[in-house]
């Protein structure tokens, strides 16, 4: 008898920007989803009709719980950079089928099982319970925009817990020469920046307390995350 999955439950489904989208088709969510890229509503409302599938073929595929989350993450992710590229409308190599999003998600998610290589659960740093998979997302995107030294820091600081003596000592070694207090506002306008890049409504689904005003001291709960790009150690060259 198949295991049964206790499938995670995600507070941002019972959101009133998502609660809107609930009467549109899959189509219809594609389509304004590619329309309208600076807002994340419209993938979180595609992530909160179909998590379910995605996370129960993972957690019957992974070794372990942590392992799973990690895997759900990272397929969301690669899920958000696929679908902008999609035509709903001129399948590929299906012939007269109309385009399913569900099966679409099945196959996405057989891909990035069949592919992806996971790490040992002590080298991962992620907790669904802190970021859910469309808030981690945008986030990744979010860091992205950032300058590389931005990156850094916040990586070091959040994803490392590295003090700000250490990342000071890390960078010397690198050759950027900066103070305690350069880090510490270099920090806290990197975290500003970070907030400024993600789309205003994920801010207000993710960050309610935080979308008009300035990023909370410690950020730690919402950057518990996989390492970005991959990378188990930071790297000033590598972000």
């Amino acid at each position: 008898m198949a295991s049964v999955v206790n499938l995670p439950t995600f507070a941002e489904c019972n959101h009133s920007l998502v609660q809107s989208l609930h009467h549109l088709s899959d189509g219809e969510l594609v389509s304004l989803f590619k329309r309208y890229p600076d807002q994340g509503r419209y993938f979180t409302a595609i992530f909160c009709r179909y998590n379910g599938i995605v996370y129960s073929l993972i957690r019957h595929s992974a070794r372990s719980p942590v392992q799973a989350d990690y895997l759900f993450a990272l397929t969301w992710q690669h899920i958000l950079h696929e679908l902008a590229g999609i035509d709903i409308f001129k399948p590929e190599d299906s012939g007269d089928r109309p385009f399913s999003l569900q099966e679409w998600l099945i196959n996405m998610t057989a891909f990035c099982i069949n592919q992806v290589v996971l790490p040992e659960v002590e080298a991962i740093h992620y907790s669904l319970a802190k970021a859910s998979p469309p808030f981690w997302c945008y986030l990744q995107q979010g860091m992205n925009q950032l300058p590389p030294l931005e990156r850094l820091i916040l990586i070091m600081a959040h994803t490392f817990r590295w003090s700000d003596t250490r990342i000071v000592a890390y960078l010397q070694a690198e050759g950027e020469h900066f103070s305690l207090e350069d880090i510490r506002l270099r920090l806290k306008a990197a975290s500003q920046h970070l907030i400024e890049a993600l789309p205003q409504d994920i801010r207000s689904l993710y960050l309610p307390q935080q979308a008009q005003v300035d990023p909370p001291d410690s950020a730690d709960d919402w950057f518990e995350v996989p390492t970005w790009n991959g990378h188990s150690t930071p790297s000033l060259s590598g972000v």
